[in-house]
């Protein structure tokens, strides 16, 4: 009972509070980590598959393949459906109220999905919406601009943030630009 113990007193208890704090933390079921990544199940988190498809269009649109991965291949409508299950829940209704008008207003206008549109009318189409030139009972009170911004602010930001938000896929946009992948804290990516 006279050994002395390896450990002081100061590091017996930084060790039992991280230990107490990495069982709490995995005792809750990670829930803080909501938001950043997938279902891991291949399903949608708020999208069902129309929008979805609907999205991945609108961000090759506004972010479009050229010498570099676009939209569509970073996975910028992954981001998007993530973060609207998790931290943009407050967008949920003007996604899916301004996809749901942007379908009717390409059945009414080219009888086609917005998907299914040639590139230029797909743009042309966009710039009406930004403009708020779009003509129809669903576009009143300047929702047309505001609704093009939340895409193209979300797009932008599934683009160029980091992968482990959904978006970003392999690091795209951060090779586009000469940048490092960036460390995430508590991976240890040197070995043992």
């Amino acid at each position: 009972m006279n050994q002395k113990s390896k450990y002081s007193r100061r590091e017996f208890l930084a060790r039992a509070a991280l230990s107490a704090g990495t069982l709490s933390l995995a005792a809750s079921g990670l829930d803080l980590l909501n938001g950043c990544s997938s279902s891991g199940n291949g399903e949608r988190n708020f999208f069902n598959e129309d929008e979805y498809h609907l999205v991945e269009a609108i961000a090759e649109q506004i972010i479009p393949t050229d010498d570099w991965p676009g939209g569509r291949d970073a996975g910028v409508a992954d981001f998007i459906d993530i973060q609207l299950a998790g931290p943009y829940q407050r967008f949920q209704a003007d996604y899916r109220r301004g996809l749901a008008a942007m379908e009717r207003t390409c059945q009414e206008l080219y009888r086609v999905k917005f998907e299914n549109l040639p590139w230029d009318t797909q743009t042309a189409f966009l710039t009406r919406m930004e403009k708020g030139t779009l003509s129809s009972r669903d576009w009143d009170a300047g929702f047309a601009e505001r609704f093009f911004e939340l895409l193209r602010s979300h797009s932008l930001q599934g683009f160029y943030g980091s992968p482990r938000h959904g978006g970003n896929k392999n690091f795209v946009s951060y090779k586009m630009m000469g940048l490092d992948e960036i460390q995430t804290v508590g991976q240890n990516r040197y070995g043992a």
